[in-house]
This record gives structure tokens, sequence and C-alpha cells, in this order.
């Protein structure tokens, strides 16, 4: 009888280590799946926030080249108003000069 309880514990042992090892892999297999649940969220979370950083850097592209194009305009209409008011003084002066000209060149001096 003494036997037969040995072996009744041993058996109990074994079956004990048995269910002991399959919780160990069921954690480990939750564990695992854990992780590769954490990797993916972490991976979508990332690949969201560099679309909203690209997305917010292609709207400030597009703002500064818009700029620079309204600053272009207004550079070409400033000049081209500066260029017709040189001309009008110019066409303003130009009998007063072409006079003085004419007195210097026809003037001889001894």
């Amino acid at each position: 009888m003494d036997a037969n309880r040995r072996q009744s514990g041993i058996q109990q042992l074994l079956a004990a280590e048995q269910e002991a090892q399959q919780i160990v892999n069921a954690a480990r297999a939750a564990k695992s799946a854990r992780l590769r649940q954490a990797k993916e969220e972490a991976e979508r979370e990332i690949a969201e926030y560099r679309a909203q950083m690209e997305a917010e850097f292609q709207r400030k592209v597009a703002e500064s080249s818009g700029d620079s194009g309204a600053n272009v305009k207004r550079l070409e209409q400033e000049t081209a108003e500066k260029i017709a008011q040189l001309k009008q003084q110019a066409a303003s002066i130009s009998p007063e000069v072409i006079q003085m000209l004419l007195r210097y060149v026809t003037t001889v001096k001894n």
C-alpha cells in the first residue's frame, strides 16, 4: 500500500507539473500576444502621427509658397509703380535738361 501511495503521489506531482507547464505556456502565449498587439498599436499611432505631421508640413509649405507668390506680385506691382513714377519725372524735366545740354554744347568759352 505504501508503494501505491508513493506511485499516486508521483502521479499527482507529474500531473501538477504538467498543469504548471500548461499555465506557464498559456502565460507566455498571452504575453506574446499582448506584445504583438502593443507593437501593432504603436505602429498605428506612429503612422497616424507621421501622417498628421506630414499634413501640417505640407500646409505650412503651401502657406509659405502662397505668401511668396503674393510677395512677388506685390513687389512686381511696386516696381511697376516706381518705374511709371520715374518715367513721369523724367518726362517732366526732360525739356529743361535738353535746354541745359543745348546751352552747354552751343556756348563757347574763351
